[in-house]
């Protein structure tokens, strides 16, 4: 399909979803598969403006319902936010205004999943509520926000005043009515937020006041006409004048403040009496925002977080099964393609045999999938209400996809095992780990490229990484490398010689040896060399190291002197200097926050971590102390409450001789 052709796809299918969302209070797809079809447009639209269609939803805020309700044009538009999905996306959010000159400090709240609306008031009474609509033109539905108990109808000051917030109900208002709805054979409410949109826009106030709305306002036309300088203020004005406002916003002084309120709420939201999607992150300033600008259709002085989504649904078409590095069969799910958390997911796990029967999991099924650690798709269970007749019961393989072994289900294990060391799908896996990011991270060495040059031949182990350099004009002559992804590739593959030692250790990809277990390896040992001669004992009687890791270690290192020695040989031989007298913050854990001058992030950690603390990401009672360094924000804070030592950053130099 050409991009003119994709365009128009995407912005029917849009329209659609849309329609029955904002009209009939229908999701047709979750949010986070409409947010990933709407980027899908965007990034088509920046590449082929001459494409962009008129009734694009790139070019709108909201839709407008077609109801009886009277129309209401603001002078001041309700604008949409840009969204974001990752703190990769927040950094940058914050590096653009930063790169304009200005030093921002933010405001979180909650983003509520409910209808926006608008509510004014002259001489303190309320005189009008009208919903967001298409962000110019709303719907007059004041007699339904009159019914709304958490509004106040008159203010104790006669004030005059315009504000926005977003009328929601609440989850367990929305369980009480279900519960009437089924014993009266109603159609039950699908979701909190759909149940409100339709309870706004009736016609009759009375069945609005029935389903006990409520409001979370947070934000004022016009705010500095009330003397308001930023949002963190007028949240705080709104409260003292009898406003509803969520209490869960926080005055952040940076961007780490703001990913560390995201980290907070992230899980605690699924306790709340209320559903709540996302974080939307304002610049607390008000000059400053205006300064910042708008564009089209959002403020570029704020943004939308949203939550990764818990769990989202799909078909799957069929079970594939695929072999680990330790020749560990993993039976995995090919779906239909489904957006999570910002990506598009086509496959994810379904760990072992065992997880599949539990769970009865057939081809063919609807099932819930969803990121497990927020990195891997995993199935969690079927739709058992879409099951149709014509889905395949699975079975297990018994023989290796690969190299066609006999497969062994190891004792007191769910999870079935190649043992042949020679399998090329072992093989290939311990490639494609061996210069993953977590290990060597050879930058271009990716799974793709890895299994061309292990089908070309030209990587039949780990070590022969190292001798691609010696084939150069040929790899140039493959189809979608050249001269310079070549040159960069090797310019990666010798740059991972200066990796550390603890790097090395797990790129090797020994069984139950991990990132954590191979940093401790490292300051015990120093070398691959005193490593290769570690004893069964020895390694018993170091901490966090039990009976299945020192027996993996003992046996791979006996297997694989060889290509250990082949590894040194060729340039990976780090050596980390082991000093007593340098761990001089062992046992503590310590936590860095503001900017600091001397040092990057990274740097202070790894400092940390090499004399033996631990540095952690947040403030607890088990904090040691906490380094502050400028526009040290709610860290700093969090220490002073619990009775924490702060020291600043000079002090933390002086502490570690710099």
């Amino acid at each position: 399909m050409n991009p003119q052709e994709k365009i128009k796809e995407l912005v029917e299918l849009l329209n659609k979803y849309s329609q029955e969302y904002y009209n009939n209070d229908v999701s047709l797809v979750s949010d986070y598969e409409y947010d990933s079809l709407l980027r899908e447009l965007e990034t088509l639209e920046n590449q082929y403006p001459e494409y962009i269609l008129p009734n694009s939803p790139t070019r709108r805020v909201g839709d407008f319902q077609e109801t009886e309700l009277e129309k209401i044009y603001y002078q001041t538009p309700m604008l949409s936010l840009a969204d974001v999905f990752n703190c990769n996306e927040l950094r940058d959010f914050d590096m653009r205004i930063r790169k304009e000159g200005f030093n921002p400090h933010y405001v979180c709240e909650l983003k509520i999943d409910g209808i926006a609306s608008n509510a004014s008031y002259e001489n303190g009474k309320f005189v009008l509520g009208s919903t967001r609509g298409n962000g110019l033109v709303g719907e007059n539905i004041t007699a339904n926000m009159n019914t709304i108990n958490s509004l106040p109808k008159k203010l104790a000051n006669n004030m005059s005043i315009e504000l926005r917030g977003e009328v929601y109900m609440k989850k367990s208002v929305l369980n009480y009515l279900n519960n009437i709805r089924e014993k009266n054979g109603e159609t039950l409410f699908k979701n909190p937020r759909n149940a409100a949109g339709g309870s706004l826009r009736q016609l009759n106030p009375e069945i609005t006041r029935k389903r006990n709305l409520d409001i979370f306002n947070y934000t004022i036309v016009n705010p500095k006409q009330y003397g308001l300088q930023g949002q963190y203020e007028a949240l705080k004005f709104l409260e003292k004048v009898g406003f509803s406002v969520n209490p869960n916003y926080e005055y952040c002084e940076n961007i780490d403040d703001v990913i560390n309120y995201i980290e907070k709420w992230k899980d605690t939201r699924k306790d709340l009496d209320y559903e709540t999607d996302g974080v939307v992150i304002k610049v607390d300033n008000f000059d400053m925002q205006e300064a910042i600008g708008y564009t089209i259709k959002t403020p570029k002085w704020a943004v939308a977080y949203k939550f990764p989504a818990l769990e989202v649904e799909t078909k799957m078409l069929n079970i594939i099964f695929t072999v680990g590095r330790t020749g560990n069969i993993t039976p995995n799910a090919v779906l239909e393609p489904v957006m999570i958390a910002g990506s598009l997911v086509q496959r994810a796990t379904l760990n072992n045999e065992d997880f599949i029967i539990d769970r009865d999991i057939r081809i063919g099924d609807y099932v819930l999938v969803r990121k497990a650690g927020e990195i891997i798709p995993e199935v969690v269970r079927v739709n058992f209400d879409r099951r149709g007749s014509d889905v395949k019961p699975f079975y297990m393989i018994d023989k290796c996809p690969e190299c066609g072994s006999e497969l062994v289900r190891a004792k007191d294990e769910a999870v079935h095992y190649c043992l042949n060391e020679e399998c090329p799908g072992r093989i290939r896996a311990g490639l494609v780990y061996f210069a993953s990011r977590g290990c060597m991270d050879i930058d271009g060495l990716g799974e793709k490229l890895v299994e061309d040059l292990f089908r070309r031949g030209y990587l039949k182990k780990i070590t022969d990484i190292y001798r691609l350099k010696n084939y150069q004009s040929e790899l140039e002559m493959i189809e979608g490398l050249g001269e310079k992804s070549v040159q960069s590739l090797l310019d990666a593959i010798e740059n991972s010689k200066n990796n550390s030692l603890d790097k090395v250790i797990t790129s090797l990809g020994i069984r139950f040896v991990g990132g954590k277990i191979s940093k401790i390896l490292a300051k015990q040992y120093g070398s691959l060399d005193n490593l290769l001669k570690a004893s069964y004992n020895d390694l018993l009687n170091i901490k966090d190291i039990g009976e299945a890791i020192a027996n993996s270690l003992v046996n791979y290192m006996a297997k694989n002197s060889d290509l250990v020695r082949e590894l040194q040989s060729l340039g990976i031989n780090p050596i980390e200097e082991v000093n007593e007298n340098e761990q001089i913050f062992k046992g503590m854990t310590i936590v860095l926050t503001g900017k600091l001058e001397s040092l990057t992030r990274e740097e202070a950690t790894k400092i940390i971590e090499d004399m033996g603390g631990n540095a952690a990401s947040s403030v607890s009672k088990k904090t040691s102390f906490v380094v502050a360094g400028s526009d040290a924000g709610s860290k700093k804070t969090k220490a002073e409450e619990l009775n924490i030592k702060i020291i600043s950053e000079q002090e933390f130099l002086e502490m570690i001789k710099r």
